[in-house]
């Protein structure tokens, strides 16, 4: 009888280690499936950017229609009303250090730099020095303790991920090195990769004080869009751009896509974890950029075989980085 009841649980648990285990592939495809709307949104920007000839309206746009979208969310409930409405008085008081207040100057840099490059790099291009940018500012950003309880010590598995995200970018940009304008436009991701390191951290800290993230999102839309609409009404008054709007509906759904891939990521970091979600994410963001370029190539753009062995590059760069390694106190640096 015992042998029996022996036999019925290992069944069971073989059972439920196979539904576990199908489940995480489940999740992690969704998650793949999700990195894809990061090259999506490059794409759409890019193309809005070639549309109306100034990245830098594309930029304005893009952010203007996700910003729409959030203020409905968050103007409509009381609650999170009153703690956006708050927040210029912290930032009057300094209840937090100023330049955490102005963490979406980090997210306007890449919508910019997505309406300036994508339309003659190329998507694949575009996203693989944004990673490799990432990686290195996710990697600095951690042995200095940026938005994090803990400092990352360097190891040689970071160490190597960083050189590896660097020779990526120099890979996806070699097909061009005669071409100096088109180096200096792969240059915009790759710093909007290094400053998106930091981001979070600006983020997180708005969202702690409001008690929301979608106050936080929000936040981060209303600064980003005000930076640039700024510099764009002052490029206006010296006749250096002129204002008009795509024809296209699609076109402006840059802002809402980013925000459809922020939602996702948020649910299904409870499935994978962050570990999980990143790799299959970031995979994601390469897979889809090759298929965009391939199928859907931005201004003719052709795609190089070193593009993509670039984008294998970065992706085993992301990985090799996201290794664990040991923790340091905040003041043990």
């Amino acid at each position: 009888m015992s042998s029996n009841s022996s036999i019925d649980s290992k069944n069971k648990d073989q059972k439920t280690n196979s539904y576990g285990s199908l489940t995480v592939a489940i999740f992690t495809f969704l998650t793949v499936l999700a990195g894809m709307l990061g090259p999506l949104q490059s794409s759409v920007n890019g193309r809005l950017g070639v549309v109306v000839e100034d990245g830098h309206l594309a930029a304005c746009i893009s952010f203007f229609s996700g910003l729409v979208v959030m203020l409905i969310i968050v103007l409509s409930q009381k609650k999170l009303r009153k703690s956006l409405l708050s927040l210029p008085g912290h930032l009057k008081n300094r209840t937090l250090p100023w330049p955490y207040f102005f963490a979406g100057c980090c997210g306007a840099v890449i919508v910019l730099s997505e309406g300036v490059s994508v339309g003659m790099l190329g998507v694949a291009t575009f996203q693989t020095s944004l990673i490799a940018g990432m990686v290195i500012s996710g990697i600095v950003c951690d042995r200095l303790g940026i938005g994090v309880e803990f400092k990352q010590a360097l190891n040689i598995p970071r160490i190597l991920g960083a050189l590896l995200a660097i020779a990526a970018t120099v890979l996806v940009v070699s097909p061009n090195f005669t071409a100096p304008h088109m180096i200096g436009l792969a240059v915009l991701p790759f710093c909007g990769g290094l400053l998106a390191g930091w981001q979070p951290a600006g983020n997180s800290k708005i969202g702690y004080l409001a008690d929301s993230m979608l106050v936080s999102i929000t936040w981060n839309f209303i600064v980003g869009f005000s930076v640039l609409t700024l510099a764009f009404l002052v490029r206006m008054a010296i006749g250096k751009a002129t204002f008009h709007l795509p024809t296209e509906w699609w076109m402006f759904l840059g802002g809402p896509l980013g925000l459809l891939s922020i939602a996702l990521m948020a649910l299904l970091v409870r499935k994978l974890g962050l570990l999980l979600l990143a790799l299959a994410s970031t995979a994601g963001q390469l897979i889809g950029s090759i298929l965009i370029d391939v199928f859907f190539p931005q201004s003719g753009h052709v795609i190089y075989t070193a593009t993509v062995i670039g984008a294998c590059v970065a992706l085993v760069a992301a990985g090799i980085a996201m290794a664990p390694t040991k923790k340091i106190k905040s003041n043990d640096f």
